[in-house]
């Protein structure tokens, strides 16, 4: 009996006698261009859909012709996901435009990439687009894939191309956002424009979605003149398309004698979104899509993106990327005062949220006013979780950020010393102190120049000297994070540095991905408790610090300290690996525990009062930074053992448990009473992460003398804004009951 193993590469023996000789060779590779993979179509979830690939600079589809599911499964890894489940054939989601790309495609399901299955080669089909396959993936990604599945507008660049708008004088268009022009669209010969003829707001609100708008003001139909020339006839747009490509349109021929019969070009009016409007406060917190409201954005590099988070009652959490689309998306966008959604991301490509997750399966029309309003499923946890956490990009008004910013000196583009347009009419360039430089006014400079995260800020470029720029124009710069831009920062009135020379000035090394972690609140709060521990057994902790100033006072080796101990389980939400920001060279070695200190501090531990008082603090240095555990179809990359490396992998956590050294506060010298305890992690911002928000645990904390309690623990921003108001005054509590 022959084996199932041996089968396939027999059947493939045979295969070679009477299969034409194109099918017996593999697609051959390109060096001159990146072939990417997309799925496209509708109506569709985001792990299924019509296969297009990018070959030669143009997107195509793959005939349907001998496609089997060992295909689908190639294809499907090659997207992100861990198998196919299915293949479709006859353009069941509709069918593409452009080449056709591949045909006659034979897989054994074994290959890397589709590229090593046999086929008749790139752009040799006798297929039509109705024969289009398309592929289901299984809803689980491949641990690691950088790049998840994108559903974007996908634009018939032989129909239209690019939208602008032109502005209507000279002046206007000095003024950013440019919110109100004539609406031109490219094609090869140049920009032309829209005929007026029955242009409708429907219309309007589409091109003003595309340009970062919300909405669109009463239409402008034409100018009082214009000749063209002119690329489209008439729009017909329902006004939920999320471009304007997307509409019935009717092309201008190109020898009508009269082009816009009646009327001239098109003209739309925009309003933009409270972050954009002239005269914006630049002291704003919310600026990243955090407006007070039920929707918020988290954990995006740029404005405008991130992870979709809904408040319901009084808490934020995430929603499901079962059927999450560009309509869904645009409801979200335009909610926060941003345009039409560009990409609708699924598979937290922003990040994982920790919260509740309230809503699957969200089918938004287009118009609703909130994402809320929307027909929309309860979520159970066998429904989703969080590596299903859908997010956003959305259009937002160009306001030419990046240039008044600008790196020299570096290796690479997203590398260097930063310099800065000084705002006196000369348009000359100067530098930034790097006193107090750190990487939250970096992270700042990278969204500022489109270079999405930072991973470092630096206060000496002395190794970048490479420019003549050497006057310091900018001081104590301080960054919450999500500013748009550095001038939105607070910064000294006059220029003050403690160390001159340039060599001195404030440096950025950007990147794609960053880590973010999450103290896991639950288990702060069920595992707290108080010990009297003897002093005979602090000789360590008290050499590392980790004990209050008055045990320097007490009759060592006799008596005790009393400490507030509780475990911590911190994990990496990120994209990203957590890692020290020093080399192994530079770890120190504490000879009494017997450990590497990859970072001076990794956390604090604060014991406030009721009006913020620090009452009692600890710290904790990373005494063992790897991985205790991971989620499922994750290994752990870090492992202190050995000297080994030292960090947190992306989906795995680090626990410290309750019962080591220096994991406590010193509570010897607090009265009974009610308290806010806080634990910080990575306080100082010496690693890089994408969110800094969530860092901070805070509970309501009671102690009796000889007891603890905590209650409502919980990470910043996981209440809304007044709820958090309420937690700082809670009522005191008179008994060992939490209520």
């Amino acid at each position: 009996m022959v084996t199932p193993t041996l089968q396939r590469p027999v059947a493939a023996l045979l295969l070679g006698f009477w299969l034409p000789s194109f099918l017996c060779q593999t697609t051959p590779s390109t060096q001159d261009s990146k072939i990417k993979f997309r799925l496209a179509g509708f109506p569709r979830k985001h792990n299924e859909g019509r296969i297009e690939v990018f070959y030669q600079g143009e997107w195509g589809t793959i005939c349907d012709d001998d496609f089997t599911l060992a295909n689908a499964e190639v294809l499907c890894r090659q997207l992100g996901f861990v198998s196919a489940t299915a293949w479709s054939h006859s353009a069941k989601y509709g069918a593409g435009t452009g080449k056709i790309w591949l045909d006659n495609v034979i897989c054994s399901g074994t290959e890397t990439s589709v590229e090593k299955c046999h086929s008749r080669g790139w752009g040799n089909s006798d297929c039509a687009h109705n024969e289009d396959a398309g592929i289901v993936c299984k809803d689980e990604r491949i641990p690691g894939f950088v790049d998840s599945n994108i559903i974007e507008m996908q634009v018939d660049e032989n129909r239209l191309e690019k939208v602008r708008l032109r502005p209507l004088s000279s002046g206007a268009a000095a003024r950013l956002p440019v919110s109100e022009g004539v609406v031109e669209v490219k094609q090869k010969e140049g920009w032309a424009q829209i005929c007026s003829v029955g242009w409708t707001p429907k219309n309007a609100r589409v091109v003003c979605g595309m340009m970062g708008f919300p909405s669109e003001r009463a239409v402008v139909r034409a100018l009082p003149s214009g000749h063209g020339p002119y690329r489209i006839h008439s729009v017909s747009c329902s006004g939920k398309e999320v471009h304007l490509s997307a509409c019935n349109m009717e092309l201008s021929k190109p020898n009508a004698s009269h082009p816009c019969a009646g009327g001239g070009p098109a003209i739309v009016s925009c309003t933009p979104g409270p972050q954009f409007t002239p005269g914006r406060n630049p002291k704003r917190r919310h600026k990243l899509g955090l407006l007070p409201g039920k929707v918020r954005l988290r954990g995006g590099a740029g404005v405008g993106e991130g992870r979709v988070e809904v408040l319901k009652d009084t808490a934020w959490g995430t929603v499901c990327d079962d059927r999450w689309n560009l309509q869904s998306a645009s409801v979200v966008c335009r909610e926060l005062g941003f345009g039409s959604a560009k990409e609708a991301l699924t598979g937290a490509r922003m990040g994982q949220g920790m919260g509740p997750i309230y809503m699957n399966e969200v089918l938004c029309v287009g118009e609703e006013r909130t994402l809320w309003d929307c027909p929309h499923k309860p979520i159970t946890s066998e429904d989703c979780q969080h590596v299903e956490d859908a997010s956003v990009r959305c259009n937002v008004p160009y306001m030419a950020f990046e240039k008044t910013i600008r790196l020299s000196g570096g290796r690479t583009r997203v590398e260097g010393r930063v310099e800065v347009q000084v705002r006196n009419g000369t348009k000359a360039w100067g530098l930034i102190c790097g006193d107090g430089w750190t990487v939250r006014e970096a992270m700042v400079v990278c969204r500022q120049l489109g270079l999405t995260y930072a991973s470092s800020g630096l206060r000496e470029t002395w190794y970048w000297d490479s420019s003549n720029v050497t006057e310091m124009v900018m001081s104590g710069v301080k960054c919450v994070g999500d500013e748009m831009t550095l001038s939105d920062c607070r910064h000294d009135r006059s220029v003050t540095c403690r160390r001159a020379g340039a060599q001195f000035s404030a440096g950025v090394i950007c990147t794609d991905t960053a880590s973010d972690l999450v103290l896991s609140a639950p288990l702060v709060e069920q595992s707290a408790y108080i010990e009297d521990r003897p002093l005979h057994l602090l000789y360590c902790a008290a050499e590392e610090n980790c004990l209050s100033e008055s045990a320097a006072r007490a009759n060592w080796p006799y008596g005790q300290r009393r400490l507030l101990r509780f475990s911590s389980q911190i994990h990496n939400i990120g994209r990203a690996d957590f890692r020290p920001k020093l080399g192994r060279h530079s770890w120190v070695w504490h000879e009494c525990h017997r450990h590497y200190h990859s970072m001076d501090v990794f956390t604090n531990y604060d014991l406030l009062d009721l009006n913020g008082t620090k009452v009692a603090d600890g710290h904790k240095a990373s005494f063992c930074l790897e991985d205790t555990e991971c989620q499922e179809g994750v290994s752990k990359r870090y492992e202190c053992a050995n000297f080994g490396e030292q960090g947190i992998t992306v989906g795995c956590w680090d626990v410290y448990r309750h019962d080591i050294d220096c994991q406590w506060i010193d509570v010897t010298d607090v009265k009974p009473g009610n308290y806010i305890l806080q634990v910080i992690i990575n306080p100082n911002f010496d690693v890089a992460e994408s969110d800094f928000t969530n860092n901070v645990v805070r509970c309501n904390c009671k102690y009796d003398g000889n007891r603890v309690w905590l209650h409502k623990c919980h990470f910043g921003g996981s209440f809304s804004e007044e709820e958090e108001k309420l937690f700082e005054h809670y009522p005191g509590q008179h008994n060992n009951k939490i209520t």
